[in-house]
C-alpha cells in the first residue's frame, strides 16, 4: 500500500505509470492511455469484487475520470490504482484492431 497526492492505493507504487486517458469501447473494455505513451485494453469484466460490479451499468462504465493518475468511476467510489490496470491489461496494437 502506498500514499500519493492524499490518497491512499493499494499495491506497489511503480514511479513513472500513470493513466493520462481512458476511452470506454463496447463490453467493458476501456483503451487506457498511459503517462509512457504507451496505449492498453482493460478489461473491466475480469476484476472482482462487490465494488467492482456497478461497472456493468452502461451509465456508469461510460463516465471514467482520471484523478491523480488513476482511473475513477461513479464519483470516485470506484477506483484502479495505474499499476493494477497496467497488469491487467492487454497490449493494444492499432494496426490489428
Amino acid at each position: 500500500m502506498y500514499i500519493k497526492d492524499g490518497v491512499c492505493y493499494a499495491g506497489e507504487l511503480e514511479p513513472g505509470i500513470e493513466i493520462t486517458h481512458a476511452k470506454p469501447l463496447d463490453g467493458g473494455i476501456v483503451m487506457v492511455t498511459f503517462s509512457t505513451g504507451e496505449k492498453r485494453l482493460f478489461d473491466t469484466t475480469e476484476i472482482d469484487g462487490e465494488v467492482f460490479k456497478p461497472l456493468a451499468d452502461p451509465e456508469i462504465f461510460r463516465h471514467p475520470v482520471i484523478a491523480y493518475g488513476t482511473i475513477t468511476w461513479d464519483n470516485g467510489n470506484i477506483d484502479i490504482a495505474p499499476e493494477t490496470v497496467y497488469a491487467m491489461s492487454y497490449p493494444y496494437d492499432s494496426e490489428t484492431l
